[in-house]
């Protein structure tokens, strides 16, 4: 069997003099195990390594990556940092995708392989370090052997080893040496003071294949005589196949067969397009009787009669009732109501699945869980766990899409291949309409928020209600519905926060930056408000309002300079401010907007600081945070997903639910303030300040605040 395309085996890096490390987890080298036919690889065996670096003959180093790559850099990160202590030179360095494994590449934030919450980094810091250094000692210890010199005077640098004897060496040529050798318990970590490429703007790894078309997804995975699978899912959530008529889809020049599964209809084909033209035309007769019927609007008025309910306590400090209706007091009252969002990632979820000739199976797939969705795999095809290998891709985006455990996407896959004999491979796709109109969405919510200021211009109560799914789908407090919020980070004496966890068939999940999507919007829309009712400037008000938040009030204040807060504003135009911690990291941000001829808002330009601790490369740091602001603008002028009178599913693609367009995308201009602190994530703390700092800004332009997103509703401007 043969995998397309066809680029460097990993045999081929791992064949020859070489070596390769997995700090802590495995202190001796070895390899175990064949896997065949990987696109990532060749058509060659390739060997299983539970390792994190590998240093070949020619002296370049690979870092086995235990964080999926889908754009947010843990290629770069984490090679930066193994690099770092191993006094590598940066054109050295290469990334693979690690195998899949739950214990060796464990995140150490999840007990299990995963990526996700921002953790790549911020979980892998110390670990690749002691990699790095570990790697490093070995080399030394081996050139000091072979030179015959104390390993104290020998010096690394820029991948070369020296001794002021004039002896040098790179690493490729004392590999086998230091393979033999027994890795130290506690290598040496450099002082960060010391740090050559942490801190520098350093070019991402995948950059150029990923521009040049090089990069191998799961989309350009094809495999010889292989099945495209496409599965006819119903429009309504919790509906099933009552029954179904294929006549004229068997009719359709390449289609090979067409079976029901737990999840809808498959159509197989021999290629994508006998797939789509076979799926439209089948006749589907769905099951209706469990499915949900209510609109978005009937939704939203059940939603809000839970106001009046008993909820779940998520925070309550000081008396909210009594400083509520205290003499003297002003309120202030909002109901905000966020909308179901799809991840619509531009790669849609996809697998391949190959059957070896000893049974056991191969799977290719954009995993934000491999282990995981390997389990998945084996159990639903009844094999043992150890007969499936999962290759983690490239994949062209997620923002939480493909993180499941369990994975409700390989569980339909798996089906799907299950149906056949197995004798073909087969490509599972969805569509970007099934993704779309998949579910796993981020769940509706709406807000109801109460808060007093006395006669001095303090907020002396803030009472906020919450109503939507839980993420985890649990009965009691789900955290995830309420960080940000529980949390305030404004000092107010009297805090209470109320949670309601209401269950709908629309599947939920974490959606980019997860609870704090909603909560940023609704905490930093209804302070900057309040600051407004009692005349406070609504950068100085936030910072006499985290004054116990030292790294809260320094993103503030680094992003109110570099707008230049306080300076005039053109004409027509106006800034609105937001600060958001999420994930451990502190994002500030500041608007400038105006409105468009068409009466929408339009973002000229956003100013952003970030303290997300050592900024291992401030490259990419900049960069997610200007594609943070970039999806979430999309989001909160564009993006819904809504259930008509009947309850079905209207957004099918990106005419209905759009993206951001290029000639939208502001100016972005990003500052990284330097820390000493541990590294923490920015996939996703980018996302959650921009919605509000628009929101702000378009309040103060047009005296309306934005009491439901998305701002720009498809019939025009709210």
């Amino acid at each position: 069997m043969t995998i397309h395309p066809i680029i460097t085996t990993r045999r081929g890096f791992l064949s020859g003099a070489g070596f390769v490390i997995g700090f802590a987890i495995a202190p001796k080298v070895f390899a175990a195990g064949v896997i065949r036919g990987d696109p990532a690889g060749g058509a060659g065996d390739l060997i299983e390594m539970n390792t994190f670096v590998k240093i070949a003959a020619d002296d370049t180093v690979t870092v086995l990556s235990k964080h999926i790559e889908f754009g947010q850099g843990p290629y770069t990160g984490l090679a930066t940092i193994v690099a770092e202590e191993l006094d590598a030179d940066w054109s050295q360095m290469r990334a693979v995708h690690s195998p899949a494994d739950d214990k060796i590449y464990a995140n150490l934030a999840f007990g299990l392989q995963g990526t996700g919450g921002s953790s790549s980094i911020a979980n892998s810091y110390d670990q690749f370090r002691q990699a790095g250094a570990t790697v490093r000692a070995m080399l030394v210890a081996a050139a000091a052997e072979e030179w015959g010199v104390p390993a104290e005077e020998i010096t690394v640098s820029k991948g070369r080893i020296k001794h002021a004897s004039g002896k040098e060496s790179g690493f490729g040529a004392l590999a086998d040496k230091a393979a033999a050798r027994t890795p130290p318990a506690e290598p040496k970590l450099k002082d960060p003071k010391d740090f050559v490429l942490i801190g520098k703007d350093l070019p991402k790894l995948d950059t150029v294949a990923k521009t040049t078309g090089q990069a191998v997804y799961t989309l350009d995975v094809l495999a010889d005589d292989m099945l495209i699978a496409l599965v006819a899912h119903p429009v309504h959530f919790g509906a099933t196949v009552k029954s179904f008529d294929d006549t004229e889809a068997r009719k359709v020049a390449g289609v090979v067969d067409i079976k029901q599964v737990p999840q809808g209809v498959a159509v197989y084909a021999d290629n994508t397009f006998a797939a789509l033209k076979g799926r439209a035309a089948l006749k589907v007769d769905w099951d209706l009787s469990k499915a949900e019927k209510r609109s978005t609007e009937a939704l939203a008025a059940d939603f809000a009669r839970k106001f009046g309910e008993k909820g779940l306590e998520a925070a309550n400090r000081g008396d909210v009732d009594k400083a509520s209706s205290a003499d003297g007091v002003q309120s202030l009252e909002a109901e905000i109501v966020f909308p179901f969002l799809a991840h619509a990632p531009m790669e849609p979820l996809d697998a391949v699945f190959v059957k070896a000739e000893d049974e056991s199976l191969d799977i290719y797939s954009g995993a934000q869980f491999p282990g995981s969705d390997e389990a998945t795999a084996a159990k639903i095809l009844g094999v043992e766990p150890s007969k499936v290998r999962l290759h983690t891709q490239f994949a062209g985006g997620s923002f939480g899409r493909r993180a499941q455990f369990g994975s409700p996407y390989m569980q339909e896959a798996a089906e799907v291949f299950k149906a056949t004999d197995g004798s073909r491979p087969l490509k599972h796709m969805w569509t970007r309409e099934d993704d779309i109109r998949g579910g796993f969405y981020r769940p509706m919510y709406l807000h109801k928020m109460k808060g007093t200021i006395d006669a001095d211009g303090k907020i002396t109560a803030w009472d906020q209600i919450i109503v939507g799914q839980s993420i985890q789908q649990k009965a009691d407090l789900d955290e995830t519905s309420v960080e940000g919020a529980s949390n305030l980070p404004y000092s107010i004496d009297n805090l209470r926060v109320v949670s309601h966890n209401v269950e709908l068939t629309v599947p939920p999940l974490w959606w980019r930056s997860v609870g704090h999507t909603h909560t940023g919007f609704a905490v930093e829309t209804f302070v900057d408000e309040l600051l407004q009712k009692v005349g406070k400037d609504p950068v100085e008000g936030r910072l006499a309002l985290l004054a116990n938040e030292p790294r809260h009030v320094g993103t503030l204040t680094r992003v109110a300079e570099m707008a230049g807060w306080g300076s005039p504003v053109p004409e027509g135009h106006e800034w609105g401010v937001a600060v958001v911690k999420s994930f451990n990291t502190y994002v500030a941000q500041i608007v400038e907007i105006s409105r468009a001829d068409s009466g929408i808002p339009r973002i000229h330009k956003v100013w952003c600081a970030v303290d997300c601790g050592v900024a291992i490369n401030p490259n990419v740091i900049a960069a997610q945070m200007e594609g943070g602001i970039g999806y979430g603008l999309g989001a909160v002028l564009f993006d819904e997903i809504t259930l008509g009178e009947g309850g079905e599913i209207v957004q099918s693609n990106f005419h209905d639910y759009r993206s951001l367009r290029i000639d939208e995308m502001p100016e972005v201009e990003v500052a990284v303030i330097a820390s000493t602190e541990k590294p923490t994530g920015v996939g996703e703390p980018g996302v959650p300040p921009i919605g509000p700092a628009v929101a702000n800004a378009w309040r103060r332009l047009t005296g309306n605040p934005v009491r439901r997103l998305p701002i720009v509703p498809a019939g025009g401007v709210s």
